[in-house]
């Protein structure tokens, strides 16, 4: 192997999600399990695509760290970046399902998540520079040594080839919003793509404003601003001056949570694919509809197939 089509680089965990809707934690009586983590579910959705793919991540030395080996390989996912943390659980998540739109999460990432015990001594440099993508996220710079790690990793990419950084800003995770800003500005000195929704974007640049927060993006360096708009579709711009928009896809939804993972991994496949930017937009936002019209995340990734086949009716 060359190197690896996609490497994403941090959250991982155990899913535990309701079999009940419309009912809150306290009322529900069935669960089931997926692999999950927001950069492990965009490499999942990478795979799901054809893509080689690998995560760089830790999780503890426990049953459910060993599910997480299991699963990844079960999605086609190397895990040979993947190290145990003696002493610190593998994290689980529990979320509500209140569909359309509210899907309210839990984190059970205590005294630390493992995932943010990641070394920057311990990065594979070579395999990160030959990777076709870099995957990074906001999460993973909200402690250290992950902090550090993860800056690394941008910085061996010398800002080149597609080096994105996913502003997923999760406020549980943060002291504060401005710590959340000056860390997303010094990664995205580092990064080439730029991705977040409108309130991500708020955190990241100050802009709510789908087009002046692509602008804002834009301006810190990254060649493309990607900001999804959620039941609005998606708008990206590009440094050259082009811009693009796909609408959005209807489905009955019924878990939005891994939407935003599946565009991930779909943006990361079309722009490999060097399609122009309206397809590649559409492809995405054709993803992550499905998998929103589904319960899981990892386990819902959809197929090429069927992303093209969603697109396509989209389109005409």
């Amino acid at each position: 192997m060359t190197g690896f089509d996609v490497i994403t680089m941090g959250r991982v965990g155990v899913d535990l999600y309701p079999l009940q809707s419309g009912v809150g934690l306290e009322e529900v009586e069935t669960f089931t399990r997926f692999l999950g983590g927001s950069a492990t579910n965009v490499a999942v959705a990478a795979a799901r695509l054809g893509r080689t793919a690998a995560v760089i991540t830790r999780t503890g030395a426990d049953p459910f760290g060993r599910f997480v080996r299991r699963a990844l390989a079960g999605y086609g996912v190397d895990d040979r970046f993947v190290a145990d943390v003696p002493g610190l659980p593998t994290p689980v998540t529990f979320c509500e399902l209140f569909p359309p739109d509210d899907f309210p999460l839990y984190f059970y990432r205590f005294p630390k998540a493992p995932d943010l015990e990641i070394r920057a001594d311990e990065l594979d440099r070579p395999a990160i520079e030959a990777a076709g993508v870099l995957w990074t996220t906001l999460t993973g710079l909200c402690a250290e040594p992950s902090r550090t790690a993860t800056l690394a990793a941008l910085e061996a990419r010398r800002r080149t080839g597609l080096t994105v950084v996913d502003l997923d800003y999760r406020p549980m995770f943060w002291d504060s919003r401005d710590e959340a800003r000056r860390w997303a500005g010094e990664a995205l000195r580092h990064a080439t793509v730029a991705v977040g929704n409108a309130a991500e974007c708020e955190v990241a640049v100050g802009e709510t404003d789908p087009m002046r927060a692509a602008r804002a993006l834009l301006d810190r360096g990254v060649g493309l601003a990607v900001v999804k708009r959620g039941p609005d579709g998606v708008l990206a711009a590009h440094a050259d001056g082009r811009t693009a928009e796909a609408p959005p896809v209807p489905v009955e939804v019924v878990n939005g949570l891994g939407a935003g993972d599946a565009f991930g991994g779909a943006l990361c496949h079309g722009l490999l694919s060097g399609w122009d930017l309206p397809r590649v937009l559409g492809f995405a936002n054709a993803a992550g509809a499905i998998v929103a019209s589904r319960l899981a995340c990892s386990a819902a990734m959809p197929t090429a197939d069927e992303v093209a086949a969603t697109a396509g009716r989209v389109a005409a």
